[in-house]
């Protein structure tokens, strides 16, 4: 659906109150998101404000995710805060030690009397942002999960079969070594995030736990434990496989070499976000095929399930009553299957509902663009179990600089898989326990 048509269609097969005048209360939403996906983000917006006359909600840009929601902590403690912030997953475990900011979100669609039912989104979603009580605590809206994108026809001048990825590692391996040999490119793959994909994903996909009590879940007081022989030992084999061409480092935090490299073909697969699947259609000359993370097949429980990234939309308290009406209004506006599925559909970000989901595959969707509900697969492969429901740590932002610091040195020689990890786990609980002592 062309994204200009979005919010006509969209005011169109809703009912939520009678197109008119303006709004006369302004919500303001403070979001991470530039370019494309901002484009569509502010379509999303113009639909729900199509729909009524009482609200009016202004998105607002604020810079990358770490910078909209630092600005938006300090912009509450000068009492300018907007009434909603799009938080990445990582800053989960910061909300909510921010006491007194936050309006959990299942107490303010009850208080505002709108409808709102946790069971209609996703498990993997759903459990990622409630409290121990099993509360909603913020309100899903982009959510995505590190997958395989990789040349088809590199594969096939290798002599692959373009349409069968790699599914364990050992499989990567000489997957990645024969299109290196075969000179179909110079590198094997590459990854974009590679503490999300390389290390917390790697653990949940493989039911190994990165912390202790449920991987910070549980509360304060948790350790990081992912300095584990299967964690150590995969590091170790990057290491071995970049120094064989196999494996190409893309950078550390985003991975920012990583994506390029694959567009100009030098890499023939990279792991990166779901919600990618748009820029590379957009960027890539030549047939993308997608695929699953990779396993390792004398791993007891793998492959488990993968875990979400992306960011949910958190309420901010300090406003007046009335606003929050409009507020809860314009969650259940973005609930509705047909806005979801649009997002989905345009973002490669997941349908975060079973409604959103089957509407988009009544539509043949899946059909007509095979491998976009890989992510999904991932996602509800298994039941999430205490290791790959997720992680809530406490600046954690600054703890995925450490891991992909630790990365870094394991990648330059300085470090073995053994010491990289336990050196990363040791400054992570540093940092876990610096939080610990600032939110009590």
């Amino acid at each position: 659906m062309n994204k200009h048509l979005l919010g006509a269609c969209l005011a169109a097969t809703t009912a939520l109150a009678p197109v008119g005048a303006r709004a006369e209360i302004t919500i303001d939403w403070w979001h991470a998101m530039g370019g494309e996906l901002g484009e569509i983000l502010e379509s999303i917006a113009a639909g729900f404000n199509e729909t009524q006359s009482e609200y009016r909600v202004v998105p607002s840009f604020r810079g990358t995710y770490t910078e909209t929601m630092t600005g938006a902590i300090a912009a509450f403690r000068a009492g300018e805060q907007p009434h909603i912030v799009q938080v990445f997953e990582v800053g989960t475990g910061t909300m909510m030690a921010a006491k007194g900011a936050i309006y959990p979100i299942h107490q303010l669609m009850a208080e505002k009397g709108v409808p709102f039912d946790p069971s209609a989104y996703l498990p993997a979603v759903v459990g990622y942002y409630t409290d121990p009580n099993g509360n909603m605590l913020s309100f899903p809206f982009n959510s995505s999960t590190p997958i395989m994108y990789y040349n088809k026809d590199a594969f096939a001048a290798a002599g692959l079969d373009p349409e069968a990825p790699p599914r364990t590692w050992a499989e990567m391996e000489s997957a990645s070594l024969k299109i290196v040999e075969s000179g179909a490119a110079p590198c094997g793959f590459t990854t974009s995030w590679p503490s999300w994909v390389m290390l917390e994903n790697f653990s949940a996909w493989h039911n190994i736990p990165l912390g202790t009590k449920e991987n910070g879940f549980g509360g304060f007081d948790t350790e990081f434990v992912f300095d584990n022989e299967t964690v150590a030992r995969h590091w170790d084999n990057l290491k071995a496989w970049q120094d064989a061409g196999a494996f190409r480092w893309g950078g550390p935090g985003s991975g920012p070499d990583a994506f390029p490299a694959f567009y100009a073909g030098e890499c023939a697969m990279v792991f990166g976000s779901s919600a990618s699947r748009a820029g590379v259609l957009r960027n890539a000359e030549f047939n993308v095929g997608y695929g699953m993370q990779p396993y390792y097949d004398d791993v007891a429980g793998a492959p488990q399930n993968s875990i979400i990234g992306g960011a949910t939309l958190w309420v901010l308290t300090g406003k007046p009553d009335a606003d929050y009406e409009g507020v809860a209004r314009f969650f259940e506006y973005l609930s509705q299957p047909e806005v979801q599925a649009s997002w989905h559909q345009q973002t490669g970000y997941l349908p975060i509902t079973q409604a959103a989901f089957d509407l988009t595959r009544e539509q043949g969707y899946y059909d007509a663009n095979p491998g976009a509900d890989i992510s999904i697969r991932q996602m509800t492969l298994n039941a999430p179990t205490e290791n790959s429901k997720g992680l809530r740590f406490g600046s954690f932002v600054q703890i995925r600089d450490i891991i992909s610091e630790e990365m870094e040195a394991l990648m330059a020689g300085s470090k073995t898989g053994v010491q990289a990890s336990a050196d990363a786990v040791r400054r992570g609980n540093e940092l876990l326990r610096q939080f610990e002592a600032q939110a009590r």
